[in-house]
C-alpha cells in the first residue's frame, strides 16, 4: 500500500511539471510573434509609471511622438510655457492694484444742499388744486434734498392736505387763522410766516418763492443749488388775457448783476421802466441770513424789520448789488422760469415785488 501511494504522488507531480512547461512554452512561442519596434504590455506599463513618478515632464519628447513636423512642434511646445506664466502673473498681481480698479468703479457721492420752496395759497383761487398738483409734478422730479413749504389759510377744507400726502415730497403745511381782504397783503402774510418757521428751525438751506402759476425749467433747481448768498435770475411774465409778455430781471455782466431791467414785448414795442422792479420769484437767499445776521454784516437791519422777514429780505436783496449772482452764470438772460398770470376778479394770483417811492414811504 505505501508504494502505491508513493508512485501516485510522483505521477501527480510530473503532471504539473508538465502542464507548467508546456504552458511556458506556449508563451515564449506566441511571444516570439509580436513586433520587435512597439513594447510590449509590460513595457508599456513599467513607462507609465515612470512618467508618473517624475515631477516635471518633457513636453518637447512628448509633442516629438504625437507630431514629428518641426514647425508645429515649434508653436505647440511655446504654449506650456506662456500659459503658466500668465497664470502666475494673475495670482500674484499686487492686492493695492485691485483695490484701486475696484475704487474707480465704485460711483463717487456728490453733496447737494438743501433748496426750501415756499409757495403760499389762497383759498380764493379757482385753480389751486390743479396748479398745486401740477407744482407737485415739478417739485418731484428735482434730486433731493428739497423741503417743500406750502402755506394757507385755516379752512374746513382738507383738499391741500389730501394733495400734499400723495404727493412723495418732503413738506411742511402751515396754516393761520387771520382774515385778509387784501390779496397781496394776504400773500405777504404766508411768506412772511414760512420765513418765521424757517428761522425758529434754522433750515439752512436756499429758500425760492414759488407761486403756484410757476413752470420751471428743470435746470433752474441745479442752478438755484450753485447760491452762496443771493441770487437773481430773469422771469418772463405770460399774461392769459393781453397779448404780450414781460421779462423782468436782472442785467448782467457775465455772472455779476450791474442792473435791473423790465422789457415789455408787445409786437414791437420795448421800453425799460427806471424804477427797480423784482418779481417775488426771481431771486433767492441763504436761509442762515434769518437767524444769523451778523455773518452777512446785518444785525441792526434785522431788528429793524423783526415783525416783517419779507421786508427784510427784500431790503437786504436790493442794497447791495454786488453780492448778487445772476444764474445761470454762462447766460443770465436765458429764461428758466416763466410765471403763467391767472386773474381773479380785478387782481392777480401772481404779483410783483415793487420797491419805488410808495414802497420807501411804507417802510
Amino acid at each position: 500500500m505505501g508504494s502505491l501511494e508513493r508512485s501516485k504522488k510522483k505521477a501527480q507531480l510530473w503532471k504539473k511539471a508538465v502542464v507548467h512547461f508546456s504552458l511556458c512554452f506556449i508563451m515564449g512561442f506566441f511571444t516570439g510573434f509580436t513586433p520587435t519596434g512597439k513594447a510590449s504590455f509590460f513595457s508599456d506599463h513599467v513607462a507609465a509609471s515612470n512618467i508618473s513618478e517624475s515631477t516635471t515632464p518633457q513636453p518637447v519628447e512628448m509633442l516629438h511622438q504625437i507630431d514629428p513636423n518641426p514647425i508645429n512642434r515649434s508653436l505647440i511646445a511655446e504654449a506650456p510655457a506662456t500659459i503658466p506664466t500668465s497664470r502666475r502673473a494673475k495670482e500674484f498681481e499686487p492686492t493695492e492694484v485691485s483695490s484701486e480698479k475696484e475704487a474707480a468703479k465704485e460711483p463717487k457721492l456728490t453733496t447737494r444742499g438743501l433748496v426750501i420752496i415756499v409757495t403760499p395759497t389762497s383759498a380764493k383761487d379757482q385753480f389751486r388744486g390743479v396748479l398745486l398738483r401740477r407744482l407737485a409734478n415739478t417739485i418731484r422730479l428735482v434730486p433731493p434734498p428739497l423741503l417743500w413749504i406750502v402755506v394757507e389759510a385755516q379752512t374746513d377744507s382738507d383738499e391741500v392736505s389730501q394733495i400734499l400726502r400723495k404727493t412723495g415730497i418732503m413738506y411742511r403745511h402751515l396754516v393761520f387763522r387771520e382774515n385778509f381782504t387784501n390779496t397781496e397783503a394776504e400773500m405777504d402774510h404766508q411768506r412772511n410766516l414760512a420765513l418765521k418757521h424757517i428761522d425758529h428751525h434754522k433750515l439752512s438751506g436756499i429758500v425760492h418763492f414759488a407761486g403756484l402759476s410757476n413752470v420751471y425749467d428743470l435746470d433752474f433747481f441745479q442752478q438755484l443749488r450753485e447760491i452762496e448768498v443771493f441770487g437773481t435770475w430773469p422771469i418772463a411774465l405770460l399774461s392769459a388775457n393781453k397779448k404780450k409778455v414781460k421779462i423782468e430781471g436782472p442785467v448782467c455782466d457775465s455772472s455779476q448783476v450791474i442792473g435791473w431791467h423790465l422789457r415789455q414785448m408787445n409786437n414791437e414795442s420795448e421800453k425799460t421802466r427806471p424804477s427797480i422792479n423784482i418779481h417775488i420769484s426771481s431771486f433767492g437767499f441763504n436761509s442762515s441770513i434769518l437767524w444769523d445776521p451778523e455773518r452777512w454784516g446785518r444785525p441792526s437791519a434785522l431788528q429793524k424789520y423783526s415783525q416783517n422777514s419779507m421786508r427784510f429780505v427784500k431790503q437786504v436783496v436790493l442794497e447791495d448789488e454786488t453780492k448778487l449772482k445772476g444764474i445761470p452764470p454762462e447766460d443770465c438772460s436765458r429764461i428758466i422760469l416763466w410765471s403763467l398770470q391767472f386773474f381773479s376778479g380785478a387782481a392777480t394770483i401772481d404779483h410783483d415785488l415793487q420797491t419805488d417811492a410808495s414802497d420807501g414811504a411804507r417802510k
